[in-house]
């Protein structure tokens, strides 16, 4: 990956509707070597997708956490199946620490996440934090020099 591949990934975290002859005007390239260039970073990997950003308070979601889960590594073939069937899991994470999974979780009220909450403790203990405000919202990441991609 060069210095105009990360720009493109760049350009694209801030937009991914942004048009390719703007990307190609911002990288001094033509149109379709954008397009190349995006198709490679595309198969190699590197762009995953592209995603509409919802503000999901206006779609009715008040009830934002993240909740810990302490689940025992034998359950985890059940367990994954359950958590991707949850609509409202945004991102469910196996980490380090006192609990064994992090779950980012919207609900339209704290009735369906205490439900929630509820199904989820037979997998084991848990621990909820409401979120009552994000300073800083999903952004993209910084794309250094010298990556090897």
């Amino acid at each position: 990956m060069d210095m105009i591949d990360e720009k493109i990934v760049e350009l694209l975290q801030e937009n991914a509707r942004i048009a390719i002859k703007e990307i190609a005007a911002q990288v001094f390239l033509s149109s379709p070597a954008v397009t190349a260039r995006i198709e490679r970073l595309e198969s190699k990997g590197i762009i995953k997708g592209y995603h509409a950003t919802v503000d999901s308070v206006n779609l009715g979601y008040k009830i934002k956490a993240f909740v810990n889960l302490d689940l025992e590594p034998v359950q985890k073939e059940e367990f994954y199946p359950f958590i991707e069937s949850v609509e409202n899991v945004i991102e469910c994470n196996c980490v380090t620490g006192e609990y064994s999974m992090l779950i980012e979780v919207e609900f339209l009220d704290t009735k369906e996440l205490d439900d929630f909450i509820n199904n989820l403790q037979k997998f084991g203990k848990t621990s909820t934090q409401i979120v009552f405000s994000t300073p800083v919202e999903h952004r993209g990441l910084p794309v250094h020099s010298g990556f090897d991609a």
